[in-house]
């Protein structure tokens, strides 16, 4: 362990040096301008080491470009695929459409329910018409068959 000088101040015996936070250094962030500039010099390297003096000279690694490579051969294929016909439908109005869609089906199968309930009541009203009772004409009707 270093010995703290003479001429430095110290507090209990400590050197204010070796109590300082040193700052954090911040991550490098490339645009993408810079990265195909970068890209576009390596492409265009075609001797041995060239592409190991570019790197030396903006202080890139190896896998950074490898990377980028990556990035930009996605981004191509990505804009390369066949895009759908007509506007772009958001998620909204797909859920919007599908919401009006089963409004529609349910009002109509309210409707089919509506209309079986009336086809129901239709024997019950001739029966309370005729004064007969439906329980004892089911019944004797069972029996009756042989």
């Amino acid at each position: 362990m270093p010995m703290p000088s003479a001429d430095s101040s110290t507090t209990n015996g400590l050197s204010k040096l070796s109590t300082e936070v040193r700052p954090q250094v911040e991550r490098r962030r490339f645009s993408a301008e810079y990265k195909l500039k970068i890209l576009e010099a390596t492409d265009k390297a075609s001797e041995s080491g060239q592409i190991g003096a570019i790197l030396r000279r903006e202080g890139l690694y190896s896998s950074l470009l490898a990377e980028w490579r990556t990035q930009r051969k996605k981004a191509t294929l990505q804009a390369l695929k066949d895009q759908p016909a007509g506007p772009k439908v958001s998620p909204d109005t797909a859920l919007r459409a599908e919401n009006a869609r089963l409004h529609k089906q349910n009002q109509q199968l309210q409707a089919q329910l509506k209309r079986a309930e009336l086809l129901l009541e239709i024997p019950k009203k001739a029966a309370a018409l005729l004064e007969v009772d439906l329980s004892q004409v089911s019944s004797s009707a069972e029996s009756e068959t042989p």
